[in-house]
């Protein structure tokens, strides 16, 4: 019988600056720290993450120019290698992965992570694709060996639109918080607007894409200017620049707003920032709420179905305000900068410390796992 030297596959489509494939990372790391053998099994190799990957993971390139076409490939390695436990996540790499290891033949356990919300994805984004994920979904993960699930609003959002019993989605928040970001908030910022004695600066981090409402927070940063001087800086890339760079034109407002692409530390500036705010139309989680009060910024979010109202307990560490709503933005926002913050307990925290979710990723992963609790001690941040 063959005996598999691979403990744990992460199946992705790329390595990309977004937040799932920051958690898969993440997570990968965490595995190899615990003496694991991890193979990252990519549908074709690219992406803004690929120079902070360990030396001690293998990548596994698919050489597939779309997702469906690294089916093949997949199978093939997974007879090849037979690993432990194949993990994906995001769309379509669950429904790949399932299928690629029905089609193997293999023992191989697969696990797969939902990290969106598949009801929102399919009424917002006109692709057909999305349109058909809940389908493709309800069809193929009742097949997966385990089904997680980035927050209980994500978790009962599967359940509906699947038909799976809830309790067959377990929720694990994504392991963020680590003894890095302090050290990594420290880090300089050689930016102009980040130096003492600046306006403030309102700082968004994330993917340009539409699920982002960008345009929401560039009309809410726009009523901000009339009243007072401050900035607007947003990390990351996409499709949707052209379209902002437009609205920003449109508003006179360019030389208060920059879009500085992607960054690979992103603390530094969140720990710089005045407020951090994120008008996401829908989130699985929020991943970036969670880094922001790590670093100690108050946060001001949209309250979209599912995400910030778990991260910020219900408004009780940051303010949410309606989706699409780009006064209400403002207003909460300028109420952050006249000096109305909220105080984060640390404790809050320590749900989404990197050495207890990683833990408890391990017991659905390889169910044979000794749990390795630990307590993450979050310390002050003065940059």
């Amino acid at each position: 019988m063959h005996k598999s030297s691979v403990d744990i596959a992460i199946f992705l489509r790329n390595l990309y600056g977004g937040g799932a494939e920051r958690v898969m990372l993440n997570l990968a790391q965490e595995f190899i720290k615990r003496g694991l053998k991890i193979d990252l099994v990519l549908s074709n190799v690219k992406g803004d993450y690929l120079s902070q990957l360990p030396p001690e993971i293998r990548v596994i390139d698919l050489k597939a120019s779309s997702m469906p076409k690294s089916l093949p490939n997949l199978i093939k390695y997974l007879r090849q290698e037979r690993p432990t436990t194949l993990f994906a996540a995001l769309h379509y790499p669950c429904e790949i992965a399932i299928l690629a290891k029905r089609l193997a033949g293999v023992p191989t356990r697969v696990v797969v992570s939902e990290h969106s919300i598949l009801s929102q994805e399919a009424a917002r984004i006109p692709q057909l694709s999305v349109k058909l994920s809940p389908i493709a979904a309800k069809l193929l993960y009742p097949l997966a060996d385990g089904i997680i699930a980035v927050s209980k609003g994500a978790a009962s959002d599967l359940a509906k639109v699947t038909g799976i019993s809830r309790e067959r989605i377990q929720v694990i928040y994504n392991p963020i918080v680590d003894s890095k970001i302090p050290l990594r908030a420290k880090e300089p910022v050689e930016h102009p607007w980040f130096q003492p004695g600046q306006p403030p600066v309102i700082l968004a981090t994330g993917r340009l894409f539409p699920e982002k409402d960008y345009p929401t927070l560039i009309r809410a940063f726009a009523q901000i200017r009339q009243v007072q001087n401050a900035r607007l800086v947003i990390l990351g890339e996409g499709p949707e620049r052209p379209s902002l760079e437009n609205l920003i034109r449109e508003l006179g407002i360019e030389a208060s707003v920059e879009l500085l692409g992607f960054v690979e530390n992103p603390y530094a500036y969140m720990a710089r920032a005045s407020v951090f705010t994120l008008s996401s139309a829908y989130e699985g989680l929020g991943n970036v709420l969670v880094e922001a009060l790590a670093v100690g910024t108050p946060v001001v979010s949209t309250n979209c179905k599912t995400g910030p109202g778990e991260v910020l307990d219900n408004g009780k560490y940051g303010t949410l305000t309606p989706v699409g709503d780009s006064k209400a933005l403002a207003e909460a926002i300028f109420e952050v900068l006249s000096g109305n913050t909220k105080k984060v307990e640390p404790s809050w925290l320590e749900q989404f410390a990197v050495d207890d979710c990683t833990e408890k990723y391990l017991k659905v992963l390889i169910p044979q796992w000794a749990p390795k609790l630990h307590t993450l001690k979050l310390e002050s941040i003065n940059v």
